[in-house]
């Protein structure tokens, strides 16, 4: 058996030449085939449809087509995931990555939405309404304004905010040839000297009563400098208007008025000078019930601090909202919150 297995291969060796250069099957594929293949969009916007699309209009389209899975503000619903928000959480533990904070090109964006959504019901936008959502996704976080009309004109101007966050892996001509060596063992310094204090570096925390030296409080200081909350000015209905205005980011979380009710978030009636995590019925993360142990009250300094960075002001928070980029947001939303009470 195993010699005629090796005649057999020894046959086919010899027979091969025959058919190596043409097998007579197939035919070159035709144009029209090529482009129906070839669909991809490119990061300077090549390969796009004509259409155009602003992010009113695609609120709209957002809430009938896209909305069921990733919430009407585009934070997602139960596991389906936040296209908005995440934005400073890229070096923590647990990332929040989203179309706003991660993603380096918007031709990503556009080009998955067209080809792959809604979920079901794939391929069945219109170009334009493909614009329109996309234009949403990025007001949804804070990139542009709800006037802003995205087409395949200004499309390539366009530049994501983590654009500069991916560099090519070059450690294979950079790093490998370090380490893959034997390794040094013995004298692999002149000198060996300490240069910082682990305590001073935030590695290792100093026991309770311990003495801190002059370095340590200095870094101590350094930590907890923060930049002043901007300042509330005097309520008006000007601004309570503004207010609620900017609170529609807020609602796919939160709900305000009569009959309101906890919802992946709080309901928010009296929030101001609350106190933390005090709301009946809603399942708070431990940093909140933490804040709550420790008598914390919404005033306007932390309500401030924390629309602005939440998750730098609560770190643990499992709230994925960005913030708030503008103060003036800040201090509208701010009066809003005071115009409800409990």
């Amino acid at each position: 058996m195993l010699k005629f297995l090796k005649l057999t291969a020894a046959s086919l060796l010899v027979a091969t030449p025959v058919f190596a250069e043409d097998f007579g099957l197939g035919r070159p594929a035709l144009p029209d085939e090529i482009a129906a293949w070839d669909v991809d969009v490119l990061p300077d916007g090549r390969g796009l449809p004509e259409g155009r699309g602003n992010a009113i209009e695609g609120e709209a389209v957002f809430a009938d087509a896209c909305a069921s899975c990733h919430g009407d503000f585009a934070y997602g619903v139960d596991n389906w995931p936040a296209l908005a928000g995440g934005f400073d959480t890229l070096a923590d533990k647990d990332p929040v990555k989203t179309v706003g904070s991660y993603w380096p090109y918007l031709s990503t964006v556009w080009d998955y939405v067209h080809r792959s959504m809604p979920f079901g019901a794939a391929q069945t936008l219109s170009e334009d309404d493909v614009y329109a959502i996309v234009a949403y996704i990025l007001y949804s976080n804070d990139l542009v304004d709800d006037d802003f009309e995205l087409s395949h004109e200004n499309f390539g101007d366009f530049t994501m905010y983590n654009v500069d966050g991916f560099i090519v892996d070059d450690r294979a001509e950079t790093e490998y040839a370090s380490w893959r060596g034997e390794p040094c063992m013995t004298d692999c310094k002149d000198s060996v000297e300490i240069t910082m204090r682990a305590s001073v570096l935030n590695v290792t925390p100093e026991e309770e009563g311990a003495e801190e030296t002059g370095e340590d409080q200095a870094s101590a200081v350094v930590e907890t400098e923060a930049e002043p909350a901007p300042v509330v000015a005097a309520v008006d209905p000007a601004l309570v208007e503004s207010g609620e205005k900017v609170f529609n980011k807020c609602k796919a979380c939160h709900q305000l008025g009569e009959g309101a009710k906890n919802r992946s978030g709080p309901q928010l009636n009296g929030v101001m000078g609350r106190t933390f995590a005090s709301v009946d019925g809603f399942k708070y993360s431990k940093v909140f019930q933490a804040a709550a142990e420790e008598g914390r009250v919404w005033d306007e300094a932390a309500m401030a601090e924390f629309l602005a960075k939440p998750r730098a002001y609560m770190k643990g928070t499992k709230m994925g909202f960005a913030g708030l980029k503008k103060d003036d947001d800040v201090v509208a939303v701010i009066a809003y919150l005071k115009s409800f009470g409990e």
